[in-house]
């Protein structure tokens, strides 16, 4: 097999068109497969992340952490943004071509020998944890795909289970309040589990509290964020965790929600060890955090941004971070495109399409995608200006870049595949 044969066979048990609520979910599929191969998911000690915005960036903030700690750290994240060997990795580099291909490869026949069928996001899940077994790691960090009780992640026993924030989203699939939503990612928390609860609502961190873990960590309770100032490239933070407080601390992303998140992380990666981090080991993990897609600044002149933004929740943030935190003094220039599932006027309100003076519409690079027209019609609606209608999510970013000069500013935002999409264009076109 080679690496067009196994994400061949991957496609094959693709479902982009299935959407809405499942009525008998299961992890029984994962399950099957995964005792075929051993239950490599239990070879190693597990930090197990969910919530509705910030799991990607505490994930890498906890694989750094524990990278700077001296540990070899597997990572598991979805979806990827431009090969999905991004999804998994072992001290934050991606797995091989050959690598990736040989856990495939074994798949296809453990498929046979397992009588199930299993989804996409199943195999690639099943083939992130053989390979972690395979290389031995010291700690997996892995990032739910969606919810939690019913994640074909969700296999695995967490010496530590983590929630950022609960926000409405997957209304699809869970709802339709926020407790509802809380309940399935609260599906997570295993008897041995030390649960990190980043969310501060108090109906909602009860939930969590009742799940049933061996111990509770909640934000604005037993750790949080006691200062935190914009500095050059990042933030400077002051983080109190249940055992020390860690001054002037580095965390070099964007926007004052990282400082949050860089509290559940530390908090966690404490729980892992039942310790206090040394000081050398905090801040040498902390300045190693990188987080593509994620208002990563891709050009400065003009200043051009991408904010893997997909919901409102997420979509205020970047919003918030690119008016206040940078405050562009030209042209406000916004590249949008989302997937069918998102309410798009409710995304854009969030983005503030309206104060940009150009917003350039594309149809997200997905089976999903929403058509460049419907998001067009979405922006006139609610009072943009100047709205241009694209094809393609290149072709917004070369007109965008075409048009803006060295003091105007670029956003990119909306969904993560035009972010992927985004990102190897605009370095083409700023290169």
């Amino acid at each position: 097999m080679n690496l067009t044969e196994a994400m061949a066979y991957l496609d094959a048990h693709a479902s982009y068109d299935t959407t809405g609520r499942v009525e008998s979910p299961t992890i029984d599929r994962i399950s099957r497969i995964l005792e075929v191969l051993g239950d490599p998911q239990l070879a190693y000690p597990v930090i197990h992340i969910t919530g509705t915005n910030g799991k990607g960036s505490t994930t890498q903030m906890i694989t750094r952490l524990l990278m700077a700690h001296g540990l070899t750290v597997g990572t598991y994240t979805s979806p990827h943004l431009e090969r999905l060997n991004e999804r998994i990795s072992r001290n934050a580099e991606p797995i091989s071509d050959d690598d990736f291909v040989e856990q495939i490869a074994a798949l296809v026949e453990v498929e046979l020998v397992a009588g199930v069928r299993p989804t996409y996001f199943e195999l690639v899940t099943a083939a992130a944890f053989r390979w972690f077994a395979d290389v031995a790691v010291d700690v997996a960090v892995i990032e739910v795909g969606m919810l939690g009780k019913w994640d074909a992640t969700n296999v695995v026993q967490s010496q530590v289970a983590v929630v950022t924030n609960i926000g409405m989203d997957h209304n699809e699939y869970a709802g339709p309040t926020k407790a509802d939503i809380a309940r399935e990612k609260s599906g997570i928390v295993k008897p041995g589990s030390a649960v990190v609860i980043g969310e501060t609502d108090p109906e909602l961190v009860q939930i969590f509290v009742d799940a049933g873990g061996a111990a509770n960590f909640v934000r604005g309770e037993d750790f949080d964020v006691v200062e935190n100032q914009l500095a050059i490239g990042g933030r400077m933070v002051d983080l109190r965790t249940p055992t020390t407080v860690y001054p002037e601390v580095f965390v070099p992303m964007h926007g004052r929600h990282q400082a949050d998140n860089a509290s559940v992380a530390l908090t966690a990666v404490e729980a892992f060890f039942a310790a206090p981090l040394a000081d050398d080991v905090l801040r040498e993990g902390f300045a190693e955090v990188v987080m593509p897609g994620r208002f990563e600044v891709i050009g400065r002149q003009p200043l051009v941004v991408v904010d893997g933004a997909h919901n409102p929740a997420g979509a205020d943030v970047a919003s918030q971070v690119f008016f206040e935190d940078f405050d562009p003094a030209g042209m406000r220039y916004l590249v949008v495109g989302c997937l069918k599932t998102r309410d798009v006027r409710e995304l854009l309100s969030a983005l503030r399409a309206d104060e940009f003076d150009v917003v350039l519409t594309c149809t997200a690079p997905s089976p999903r995608g929403l058509d460049s027209s419907a998001v067009a019609n979405a922006a006139t609606e609610i009072g943009c200006d100047e709205v241009i209608r694209c094809e393609t999510t290149e072709e917004a970013c070369a007109k965008a870049v075409r048009l803006a000069g060295v003091d105007d500013a670029i956003l990119v935002a909306g969904s993560l595949y035009v972010v992927g999409a985004a990102r190897p264009a605009l370095r083409r076109l700023l290169s």
